[in-house]
């Protein structure tokens, strides 16, 4: 079984992309913090990381994105950025911190459910 690791700080959007995913069989894993997300990656190895950007604490999306894809052990971890950090500016800062993906909030669920099947086979 595919496991898709959802990261946002708000519960009601980890558990709308949870309902979203539904619709295939994966497990899936939250975390509410880029530093929780960094330990479920290294711990877990998802096939997937659903990541947003603006989190509290000390690591946001971004710089979790970035501490996963330099490091040997999570290199090939795929990221999904979804944010509402629209500009192209930020995708840019996304893709840039190594996203393989970039979604704006409000999303739409076909296009996120395409994008992870896409990925996921």
């Amino acid at each position: 079984m595919k496991k898709i690791l959802i990261v946002d700080d708000q519960l009601q959007i980890r558990e709308l992309v949870e309902i979203t995913l539904r619709v295939a069989d994966y497990r899936i894993l939250q975390a509410k913090s880029g530093e929780e997300a960094v330990e479920i990656v290294k711990a877990e190895k998802p096939d997937l990381t659903i990541m947003d950007i603006m989190m509290p604490g000390k690591i946001d999306g971004l710089e979790a994105t970035r501490i996963l894809k330099s490091d040997s052990e999570t290199k090939d971890c795929t990221i999904i950025m979804l944010t509402a950090k629209g500009q192209e500016t930020d995708r840019e800062k996304g893709f840039e911190a190594g996203a393989d993906d970039y979604f704006t909030k409000p999303f739409s669920p076909l296009d996120l459910i395409r994008k992870v099947e896409e990925i996921l086979g």
